[in-house]
């Protein structure tokens, strides 16, 4: 499937411009198995509601994660109403660092996230 282009304004000012995305920041981003798995999840599947993508952590802990892969370049979010839509910046993504995602994605998916 591919990822649905997002052409709203982003619902959190901490959400880096294309150009501004850091390398070692966006790999940190990806380092943690659990962001790992919300990365797959939003590749597979196209944009998801926070609520929507299940967790094995408290609901804090899971913003904390979504606030990470936000902050470095990987998802972004919008706001309808009182709902929060993450999507993948596959373009960006791709425009930044060329081929570097399908590595990644490539590389495998990752196993069963520690709790």
């Amino acid at each position: 499937m591919t990822a649905r282009k997002t052409a709203s304004v982003p619902a959190d000012a901490d959400q880096p411009a294309t150009a501004d995305i850091c390398l070692s920041d966006f790999l940190r981003g990806y380092a943690d198995p659990l962001r790992q798995k919300i990365v797959h999840r939003l590749f597979t599947d196209g944009e998801a509601g926070c609520g929507d993508i299940e967790l094995p952590v408290t609901r804090a802990t899971g913003s904390y994660h979504f606030r990470i892969l936000r902050q470095s370049g990987w998802t972004h979010t919008r706001a309808a109403g009182r709902e929060r839509y993450i999507s993948l910046r596959t373009a960006d993504i791709e425009s930044r660092f060329p081929g570097l995602l399908a590595a990644l994605l490539a590389a495998g998916r990752p196993t069963d996230t520690p709790t």
